[in-house]
C-alpha cells in the first residue's frame, strides 16, 4: 500500500489507528484544524493527534485495545 492509499484508509471515520505520541490505539473521528480527533476504543474522552504520526493499528494493537475496553467495561457493570 502506498503512502497516499494508507493515509486515505487512516482518515476513514471509525478506523482504528495508533498514536505513537500517547502510545494508544484510538478510533479516528474527524479532522479538527491541524489535528485529527481520536476516541479511545470502547468510548471515553477524545484527544488530538498529529495526522503525520498516526498509522493504522496492527491486528495485535486492535486486539489489545479491545480487551482493555472489555475489561474496563466489566469493572463498571457490577
Amino acid at each position: 500500500m502506498d503512502a497516499d492509499a494508507e493515509n486515505a484508509a487512516v482518515t476513514e471515520p471509525g478506523t482504528l489507528v495508533y498514536d505513537p505520541r500517547t502510545r494508544k490505539v484510538g478510533e479516528y473521528r474527524d479532522k479538527a484544524g491541524p489535528y485529527v480527533m481520536l476516541r479511545p476504543v470502547g468510548g471515553g474522552r477524545e484527544w488530538e493527534a498529529d495526522p503525520r504520526l498516526i498509522r493504522p493499528a496492527t491486528p495485535e494493537e486492535r486486539l489489545s485495545a479491545a480487551v482493555r475496553a472489555a475489561n474496563a467495561q466489566s469493572r463498571q457493570v457490577r
